[in-house]
């Protein structure tokens, strides 16, 4: 573990990195503990959730 507190950090203070990098399944563990899954949700070390930030669908672009 490192010093940062959570992965929602302070704008001025270094951003969390990846400790294991696992693609194929979807997921990223941080250096403070957080675990990161590709649809941008969030499994914090003290066990809380952030939910995934999802674009609305008729936000999306199709590229032609």
């Amino acid at each position: 573990m490192c010093s940062h507190q959570s992965s929602t950090h302070a704008a001025d203070s270094p951003a969390p990195h990846v400790v294991a990098a696992h693609p194929e399944q979807g997921w990223n563990l941080l250096c403070d503990g957080a675990i990161v899954f590709d649809d941008t949700g969030e499994l914090l070390p003290d066990g809380r959730i952030v939910a995934p930030h999802r674009v609305p669908v008729e936000r999306l672009t199709i590229a032609a």
